[in-house]
């Protein structure tokens, strides 16, 4: 297993794909800019509704891009991709609690797992960058911020849980583009959820992310926060399925689809 904090900007999905099998792990912000990143999670068939009523019924956090068929290891999203492999680090999920971080799952896959894909906001990142909004935590070479707020997702069935933000510090004269970028593409999240005080979605210290890197802001920046798709691993250890494999956070599935295919004119 390797790790790096370098981005070769030139790489195309399908050589950033081979490089993850091939043992990179790695956050993917930055990678392949240009083509969309999606949240993975499987579980059994029998969880398989429930999950998909959930992000029906929660389409913020968890827009679904594409569903397989059970016991599926490829997606229309990424030509000759495997959703075993192709993942920089994965999750393991036993009874609600993660059991393992891996580089790949071919081991632990089920013929009856279903396997959702779930819009990324690493994806409008592309678009905000040309339009000239910094990105503080690929500056760093940070993964970006996740947490767990005090905002509880419609339930579903037997799956409940609170939303997860994500959060980019962005200086206060770029927040509206920021705004204006991103809610061009609801299907990977879209525009912001809040701006500014962490207190009032329950986060006590943003230098304590539930998921991913502490992000340092640069002056006169100020938090912003996007619904995340790590919202399904929240409800997965509340919820506590027998079993369920998932990304690891910020570590994604990079498809083949252009980011402009979600964008709205």
């Amino acid at each position: 297993m390797t790790s790096q904090s370098l981005i070769p900007q030139s790489t195309s999905p399908s050589e950033a794909r081979a490089e993850f099998r091939g043992g990179l792990v790695v956050p993917t912000s930055g990678w392949a800019p240009g083509y969309t990143q999606v949240n993975m999670i499987s579980v059994p068939a029998d969880w398989a509704y429930d999950v998909l009523l959930f992000c029906q019924r929660n389409p913020k956090p968890c827009p679904v891009l594409d569903v397989a068929d059970p016991g599926a290891t490829t997606s229309v999203l990424a030509e000759g991709a495997d959703l075993r492999t192709d993942i920089p680090r994965y999750r393991l999920w036993r009874d609600g609690r993660m059991e393992a971080e891996l580089d790949d799952v071919v081991d632990h896959w089920r013929d009856d797992l279903v396997t959702f894909l779930i819009g990324c906001s690493f994806t409008f990142e592309s678009p905000m960058v040309e339009a000239g909004v910094p990105l503080r935590h690929v500056e760093q070479g940070r993964n970006v911020s996740m947490y767990r707020t005090n905002l509880e997702c419609r339930p579903a069935g037997r799956m409940h849980g609170p939303m997860v933000v994500s959060m980019r510090y962005i200086p206060e004269s770029l927040v509206e583009t920021a705004f204006q970028v991103s809610a061009r593409m609801p299907a990977v999240h879209g525009a912001p959820v809040h701006v500014g005080d962490a207190e009032a979605l329950g986060i006590a210290d943003l230098a304590q992310p539930d998921y991913g890197d502490s992000v340092e802001p640069e002056d006169g920046d100020v938090p912003v926060f996007w619904a995340c798709g790590v919202t399904p691993q929240a409800a997965l250890l509340a919820s506590k399925p027998p079993f369920a494999i998932t990304h690891a956070p910020g570590h994604m599935l990079i498809t083949d689809v252009p980011d402009s295919d979600y964008r709205i004119p």
